[in-house]
């Protein structure tokens, strides 16, 4: 699942990011409060973290714009104000939870699991194809009954084809959400993670699940 964080504060940002990474999500970063609604009016996430004091616009003001513009991205305040007043404003604009810095990242991470499982427009923490099995809490993979043994980012890689089983990915949309929108897609990094992944998840079985489209990118599903 793909996260933006809008916080100003870089080591704070880079902090939340490492934390998220390793438990699976694919985050994006914005340091003010312009470049942080133009991707989240622009780019598809499915949670938004927002700062409420950030330079150029506020967190407030951006929740507002996301809400009129009718859109729905679960939103969670994370900000050192920690007044009644502050919180109760902050979930009256829209926003899905507010927790308070300094925060335990453990709580955080829970509080944004309850509110991805809740969203209508979430899909299912466990994804299925075949005999294949990846369960997003736990963070376990499973083929045949087989524990697959993946680093993060072929966990993140093996979500994202899941959730989108049946769609021909690009190698710049891969490139995009499992290593950020700023990584160089000229590379082959894509290809090589691809084929590290069919290592594990098709090369001990029969039935092949990773497909190349030749030209195009990489789908999965149990026929091409």
């Amino acid at each position: 699942m793909r996260i933006l964080i809008i916080e100003d504060e870089q080591k704070a940002a880079n902090y939340l990011k490492k934390g998220l990474t390793e438990n699976g999500f694919s985050v994006d970063i914005a340091n003010d409060g312009e470049d942080g609604l133009h991707l989240a009016m622009t780019e598809q996430y499915d949670l938004i973290i927002l700062d409420v004091m950030l330079p150029i616009k506020g967190g407030w003001a951006i929740i507002q714009e996301l809400r009129e513009a009718g859109k729905e991205v679960p939103v969670i305040f994370l900000s050192a104000r920690d007044s009644v007043h502050d919180r109760v404003h902050g979930l009256e604009l829209g926003a899905d939870d507010y927790l308070v810095k300094p925060y335990a990242f453990s709580e955080l991470l829970a509080r944004i699991r309850i509110i991805l499982r809740r969203h209508p427009l979430q899909q299912s923490e466990l994804l299925k194809l075949a005999d294949l099995e990846l369960d997003l809490v736990r963070h376990k993979a499973r083929r045949g009954g087989q524990t697959l043994d993946l680093t993060v980012k072929e966990f993140q890689l093996l979500a994202l084809m899941l959730r989108r089983r049946g769609e021909v990915l690009s190698r710049t949309t891969i490139s995009e959400q499992v290593w950020g929108i700023n990584f160089d897609s000229d590379t082959n990094v894509v290809d090589v993670a691809i084929r590290r992944l069919r290592k594990k998840v098709d090369d001990p079985f029969t039935l092949k699940l990773i497909h190349t489209i030749r030209g195009v990118g990489y789908v999965i599903d149990e026929a091409a």
